[in-house]
């Protein structure tokens, strides 16, 4: 995103504090999550930016208000299973207790070799299963090939929609911009399936018996010979019996991604890009959102959590720290009731006393009045300090939002306000839930 010319000034009269959103389009969440043709909801967004929570709060949500949901995430970290009161997830979705209402939800994590292995196991007879599942190259593959768990993730979609036994798939996408990389998966994918060297080793086989040990010999004896210098001899030999297991599958894995590649831009999936109201994490969201524009993925709106909020919006920063400082320092301004001997007062003009040196207050006893009142306004400067650095950084989430806003209009937005710690149960994301639900457009539109 370009520079903005507001960024540099910080310290610049700033609109009324505590302003909401009022040029941009507000989402209504509780809307997309009640309507039954919305089957797959799909949160994407930079790391550290309360994706996984809030997929799990919409899922929540959704459940509580009678639909039948699974929540999807690809993140492993363990913050999703401890909000939920599950010790563990897996490949396997596992029921939600403690949630209210007539729905229920359901929780699992994205195992990303036990996917691929299902994969093998569905779409092969059981020996050659057993000889893909025992090959060296094809566990390396399985556990850590770049684009694997973006593919398994779609795959993994996939079979969790053609099941069709919850109403709703809510997806928590990897962190940062690999959140995106599952729509590019079915295309590496199969540009990997289909280059050229896959279909140099796979050549051997297809030809069968003498004729392909004699292709091999003769030729493929010299790049059979640089790729053994490269890859190690025993190597190349799994590469090529792996290939040759998978041959007969490989068709079907660039057909099923294929088909939710489709699935995700059909009008029952919805997008949400998740963000904090930060320069970085919000240029995240705008390269997501154009992202998805390009591949014509349904968007439905951008979620900005963690936003502060204050209930002295009318206490600006600048009055807030020239009040801290004149408690803080008394001889900034008079806050005595005398008049003579003043430093400035006319009656001191030209007197004798005029030039005598100040003396210092002498320091309230402990414990006395005088000190008390001291102890008071050095804690309530401080007090207005911390006001002062709120009221700014209010100020930088207002001005960052508003520039994400002015250049992506068309993006409907619901802000999040911050949490005073960090989710840990079902209630806290029912917090959250409501949260996300608490700003209607009507509610906005006056303001």
């Amino acid at each position: 995103m370009s520079p903005d010319p507001a960024e540099a000034s910080e310290t610049a009269q700033e609109p009324e504090q505590g302003r909401r959103l009022s040029s941009a389009r507000v989402l209504d969440v509780d809307p997309l999550l009640d309507d039954p043709r919305t089957r797959i909801v799909v949160c994407c967004g930079s790391g550290g930016v309360g994706k996984t929570t809030t997929a799990a709060a919409l899922g929540l949500r959704a459940a509580e208000r009678g639909r039948k949901v699974v929540v999807l995430t690809i993140d492993p970290a363990k913050r999703l299973a401890q909000s939920m009161g599950i010790d563990s997830l897996d490949n396997v979705p596992r029921r939600v207790k403690g949630t209210e209402g007539d729905g229920e939800l359901h929780a699992m994590m994205l195992d990303m070799k036990r996917t691929f292995d299902e994969v093998v196991e569905a779409h092969a007879d059981p020996a050659r299963a057993a000889a893909i599942l025992a090959n060296p190259f094809y566990q390396s593959l399985s556990a850590g090939f770049a684009g694997t768990q973006e593919y398994m993730a779609m795959e993994k979609l996939g079979q969790l929609r053609a099941r069709d036994e919850w109403d709703l798939i809510v997806v928590d996408t990897p962190p940062s911009r690999s959140a995106l990389d599952f729509l590019d998966a079915p295309k590496r994918l199969g540009s990997f399936l289909d280059g050229r060297l896959i279909r140099l080793l796979t050549a051997p086989a297809k030809l069968g018996g003498r004729a392909g040990m004699a292709f091999l010999n003769v030729g493929m004896s010299m790049m059979t010979g640089t790729l053994g210098k490269l890859l190690g001899g025993q190597l190349l030999k799994d590469v090529q019996t792996f290939v040759a297991a998978m041959d007969t599958t490989f068709g079907g894995f660039r057909t099923r991604a294929d088909a939710t590649y489709k699935l995700l831009q059909a009008p029952g999936t919805a997008f949400l890009v998740v963000a904090a109201p930060e320069r970085d994490a919000l240029r995240e969201a705008a390269y997501f959102v154009e992202r998805l524009a390009a591949e014509s993925m349904p968007l439905v709106g951008l979620v900005l959590n963690r936003v502060h909020d204050s209930g002295a919006g009318r206490l600006s920063a600048e009055r807030a720290l020239a009040a801290a400082e004149n408690l803080e320092d008394p001889r900034i301004v008079d806050q005595g009731g005398g008049k003579a001997g003043l430093r400035n007062s006319p009656d001191t003009q030209g007197s004798s006393h005029s030039s005598a040196p100040e003396t210092a207050a002498p320091a309230p006893e402990e414990g006395s009045p005088a000190d008390t009142e001291r102890s008071v306004d050095r804690l309530t400067a401080g007090l207005l300090r911390l006001h002062a650095e709120r009221m700014r950084l209010l100020a930088r989430e207002r001005r960052t939002r508003d520039r994400f806003t002015a250049r992506h209009p068309e993006v409907a937005v619901v802000e999040v306000p911050a949490l005073p710690g960090d989710v840990h149960d079902l209630a806290g994301l029912r917090d959250i839930g409501d949260r996300l639900a608490a700003q209607r457009p009507e509610r906005t539109e006056h303001i």
